[in-house]
């Protein structure tokens, strides 16, 4: 195509999201749901049926989810759903704290106007996580803590930092809801979240930082608590 100009110009092709691509979405997202729990193990003929889609697309999506590291393969046995060892657990959150510490530098260092309206979407979050506390919702609460995080990162505008986030986003669904729900354990995480908004409102880069790092530890410490318990139950003889 020549322009006024005379210059040549090139048009990319649209390009559709692939089917694998689609799988991989749906698949994510039904783990994210809970639909397929930590350690389950995820069948392609299955699979590829509640889909309607061949088993070729099906591979191709299902490994980039191995990719990702919400998939393990198993040789001999199968796919599977990774599992809350500490080990994962540990890996898991060093991930989303990069991310999260990252996503919040670049929204605590904006304008004051752009750090306000952040601030704001923020605590919609916290106020959704307030009304299913005292409504008793433990999912409701689940579900609002994830929106915080997915928010948190969605705010800096970065194309890069979401889709990275994207699936740490399903990973920390797999966590939370793991974590279980009490009235008060709900009423502290609404109180560590509404820090959070309120440091970035303030525009305290260090305590923004500091509030994030000890969110990540806290959740971390519990996990791996109930990870080693949960092991120690399958394996009696397990010392320690």
């Amino acid at each position: 195509m020549n322009g006024d100009d005379g210059a040549t110009t090139v048009l990319a092709p649209l390009v559709q999201q692939s089917t694998p691509s689609r799988i991989a979405t749906r698949v994510r997202e039904a783990i994210a749901r809970g639909d397929f729990p930590p350690g389950a193990q995820l069948h392609e003929a299955e699979l590829a049926r509640q889909l309607g889609v061949s088993r070729g697309p099906l591979r191709e999506g299902l490994q980039r989810l191995t990719q990702e590291g919400l998939l393990t393969s198993i040789r001999n046995r199968g796919l599977f759903v990774v599992d809350l060892t500490p080990e994962n657990v540990r890996d898991m959150y060093l991930a989303r704290e990069a991310i999260e510490r990252c996503a919040a530098g670049v929204l605590v260092r904006s304008d004051p106007a752009d750090r306000s309206a952040a601030a704001d979407a923020l605590e919609g979050a916290v106020e959704a996580m307030t009304e299913s506390t005292e409504a008793g919702d433990s999912h409701g609460v689940a579900e609002a803590d994830i929106a915080f995080h997915v928010l948190l990162v969605e705010l800096t505008e970065s194309e890069r930092l979401r889709r990275i986030h994207q699936t740490q986003a399903a990973e920390a669904r797999i966590c939370i809801h793991a974590l279980g729900s009490t009235y008060e354990n709900d009423k502290v995480r609404v109180r560590e979240h509404q820090a959070i908004a309120r440091a970035l409102r303030d525009g305290d880069a260090d305590l923004l930082d500091e509030l994030i790092v000890k969110h990540m530890a806290d959740a971390v410490s519990e996990l791996v608590g109930m990870s080693e318990e949960a092991l120690a139950a399958e394996d009696p003889d397990t010392e320690g």
